[in-house]
């Protein structure tokens, strides 16, 4: 059966992935709604952009009219929400930003998802979700053992995660208060082409690439669960079309590696495919004043979504990231702009 998604922050890393398989892959149709702020761009979607069943919309889930006028236009069977403010380090630098569109822009969209989904009838209101894409990181930083369940209280450390605790907490009370019929899935570090350069393993290998310090926090020992984005991607449509109204899904990658651990694998692949003249790449790593309040470790079970949904990660680190690096060395004109402009790779949120 053919489905319309309407998904917000579409012009971003994981968004983006998720509308090339939907167009790519489904028969469904897409609308994209994306105010373009830094991380978003449409480069991100060209390889879809003439689709028929594609279209795009520049505005503001915070913009309650604007949404309304799109929800009432192109009368969506599902909404994905990934529009967020979504880098720790910019949080901790201006934090309004997140207060804005992690939890203003989530609550608007909310009321007039509500106020849009009340309106509907028949088979139309049955099959309709809403769902909210959200993090590990609201879980807080855990030891050396154990993982992230669904069930796992929230213990958030920074603005980011904060505000997208509050977020997580307003679609739950959106579903057991008014009954709208929502969705929510938590994810863990994703890695992959188009990811905006602030991230950690872009802007490692670009760094390298360039000849840069890449600078590494603290001892580099702080431990996450990489998830590569196209993987991601497929959980979320299977969470989308299948997942039980009112239900959380952690989605991870089964991937934990110490941060220092994955710049080293980064200088390797780079080294193996594109060597440096002027030797291996480790020779510039160096190592950085902590993040404040920086989580020690995370970590996923994802045992649920693979029990109920049958999915399960396709790409271990090591394919996924030659992966990565192969998409990085053939996409120049893609993150030179970004380079040159925007984002220099310059140190953010030192606190």
């Amino acid at each position: 059966m053919s489905l319309k998604f309407l998904v917000t922050g579409g012009a971003g890393f994981i968004g983006s992935a998720v509308v090339r398989r939907l167009i790519g892959e489904t028969a469904h149709e897409v609308c994209v709604v994306d105010k373009l702020t830094y991380a978003g761009n449409l480069a991100s979607l060209a390889p879809i952009a003439a689709s028929e069943r594609y279209r795009f919309e520049k505005a503001d889930i915070g913009d309650g009219e604007r949404m309304r006028a799109i929800l009432a236009e192109f009368r969506p069977d599902i909404v994905m929400n990934l529009a967020a403010e979504s880098h720790v380090d910019r949080s901790i630098d201006g934090p309004a930003a997140f207060i804005d569109t992690n939890i203003v822009g989530t609550f608007t969209l909310l009321q007039e998802t509500l106020r849009y989904w009340r309106e509907l009838e028949g088979e139309a209101k049955v099959r309709f979700r809403f769902h909210h894409i959200s993090t590990d990181e609201v879980f807080g930083s855990l030891g050396p053992e154990g993982h992230f369940r669904e069930d796992t209280a929230y213990q958030p450390n920074s603005p980011y995660s904060a505000s997208k605790a509050a977020s997580d907490h307003l679609v739950r009370a959106w579903h057991h208060t008014y009954g709208l019929p929502t969705l929510v899935t938590n994810c863990s570090n994703n890695y992959g082409p188009y990811h905006f350069p602030e991230k950690l393993i872009p802007l490692m290998i670009l760094n390298a690439l360039e000849g840069k310090a890449l600078p590494v926090y603290g001892d580099g020992r702080n431990v996450r669960d990489w998830l590569y984005v196209e993987d991601h991607a497929e959980a979320l449509l299977a969470v989308a079309e299948r997942g039980r109204p009112g239900e959380v899904y952690a989605i991870g990658g089964h991937n934990e590696m110490a941060n220092i651990d994955v710049v080293e694998r980064i200088c390797a692949t780079l080294d193996s495919l594109r060597p440096d003249p002027a030797g291996p790449r480790r020779r510039l790593i160096s190592f950085v004043a902590d993040r404040p309040g920086h989580d020690a470790r995370y970590a996923i079970d994802a045992g649920k979504i693979g029990h109920e949904l049958g999915w399960r990660p396709r790409h271990d680190f090591e394919s996924g990231l030659r992966r990565t690096v192969e998409w990085y060395l053939a996409n120049p004109g893609w993150w030179g702009d970004i380079r040159s402009g925007v984002y220099r790779g310059e140190r953010l949120g030192a606190g």
